[in-house]
């Protein structure tokens, strides 16, 4: 699963052709930690259509900001450069591949 940073942000996320999830997280997030192995079975699972990367929030402060993200993890899906959906808190992978069904 790949990492962006508020330089790459714009080329990876919102410049991507496929829509992208971005999980908002924190290494002192232990819910957080619990989405690791959620998210990398998503990405590798739905890679064709959706695109699954992380923001690091503390190291990342622009890009936290301009989506007013305040709790950790935040899930926020982009698509076409437009965040289209957002969530907050860990889940189970079938509750968030569930939530995603309408934009896939």
């Amino acid at each position: 699963m790949d990492e962006v940073t508020d330089e790459d942000f714009e080329a990876e996320v919102l410049g991507s052709e496929l829509p992208v999830l971005v999980e908002f997280t924190a290494d002192w997030c232990p819910p957080c930690r619990q989405m690791g192995p959620v998210l990398s079975a998503l990405a590798a699972e739905e890679g064709d259509r959706l695109k699954v990367v992380q923001l690091d929030v503390d190291t990342n402060p622009d890009t936290t900001n301009a989506y007013k993200v305040l709790s950790m993890p935040t899930f926020v899906v982009f698509r076409a450069g437009e965040p289209v959906k957002s969530m907050v808190g860990a889940r189970p992978k079938r509750r968030l591949l569930e939530e995603l069904s309408d934009v896939l």
